[in-house]
């Protein structure tokens, strides 16, 4: 691995939370070059880079509205393509498709399709609000598609601050309250815990962490609760939202086996290796639903994290390296790319 260079190409606010200088001197004493790619300056005078690490999401997102972001975005891709034995983790495709709730609420729906039955994963149902000439339809299409109040609103794009700002809706009237593109859920009750798995190859690691508290099923006269999703799952969170109306004896956690199973279900589907996954537990079945796939997450509470990614990192490489120039077996490894308009298609 010795001579090795990593480019990483993270928002300042990335940068922060990962403790990327940190990172650089672990790696310095394993023989690896890390590498802080400034995405204003031409990438082929900062490289050669053997593998690219990045979160390139504000960029992706921002490119729709922004020509300074879409000039930004199209030079990355046309390094990538001229450079094709650099290995971008993750493709961006793969990437972008996570951007789109519409888009990864499909995976989400299909997830417990291709797992074994007596891992116990379910879907909840949703409604994709695509404009506000939607509106007029909701309540029937409630109906059609199986969901029940209370019900959960959130953004279609998840990524940035406005992807956090979500919404619980009591009643049909509460349904004024929604503003599309929007993705409405049917709500679990899930004891308040948030189950997240943070994923780096194949490996993975789990912690709970503080969620909504649960609801009275059905429709009733309370009015709409705004929140913000990043605030209420904290580690430190004290939100009344998150305090339980009664004493509630303990779920058990997903089993090790089933989130094991998931977590190569979801590398296989997703053709990544950097990626978080929120799981509650119905308090109701026991069941297993995954609520949200996030991209290269902070991966808090990870005490692995720098070991972990930088085996990876190493096993990548050393992989395209026994394979010889031409490889392109591994997810890592696919240097396609998809064009800003990605990030509201979904594709």
């Amino acid at each position: 691995m010795s001579g090795r260079r990593v480019g990483f190409c993270l928002s300042a606010k990335k940068r922060r939370r990962m403790n990327l200088d940190a990172f650089a001197v672990f790696c310095e004493g394993h023989g690896v070059e890390v590498v802080e790619i400034d995405l204003t300056q031409p990438l082929v005078h900062q490289g050669p880079f053997d593998i690219i690490v990045h979160k390139l999401s504000d960029v992706i997102v921002d490119a729709e509205h922004d020509s300074q972001s879409q000039q930004v975005l199209a030079n990355f891709q046309s390094y990538v393509s001229a450079h094709p034995s650099t290995v971008l983790l993750d493709p961006l495709p793969a990437m972008t498709q996570l951007l789109d709730r519409f888009a990864s609420y499909q995976i989400m729906s299909e997830l417990h399709k291709s797992l074994r039955a007596d891992w116990g994963f379910c879907s909840p149902h949703y409604l994709e609000i695509h404009s506000a000439g939607d509106l007029p339809s909701i309540q029937q299409a409630l109906m059609t598609q199986g969901l029940s109040f209370p019900l959960i609103c959130k953004t279609r794009v998840a990524h940035g601050s406005l992807s956090h700002e979500m919404s619980l809706i009591f009643s049909a009237g509460g349904l004024a309250d929604i503003r599309p593109p929007c993705v409405l859920q049917s709500f679990v009750n899930h004891g308040a815990v948030l189950h997240k798995v943070f994923v780096v190859g194949d490996r993975h690691f789990c912690v709970e962490r503080p969620s909504l508290k649960n609801f009275p099923s059905g429709p009733c006269d309370r009015e709409t609760i705004f929140f913000n999703s990043h605030q209420v799952s904290k580690p430190e969170s004290n939100s009344d939202l998150t305090a339980l109306d009664e004493q509630m004896p303990c779920l058990p956690p997903p089993s090790s086996e089933a989130v094991a199973a998931l977590v190569r279900e979801l590398r296989v589907q997703l053709g990544m290796a950097l990626f978080g996954v929120d799981i509650i537990v119905s308090i109701h079945t026991n069941t297993l639903t995954v609520i949200d796939i996030n991209i290269f997450p902070g991966y808090e509470g990870v005490p692995q994290f720098f070991s972990w990614l930088l085996s990876h990192i190493k096993s990548v490489l050393d992989k395209q390296a026994s394979a010889g120039p031409q490889a392109t077996d591994s997810p890592e490894s696919t240097q396609t790319t998809g064009g800003p308009s990605a990030a509201t298609t979904g594709l």
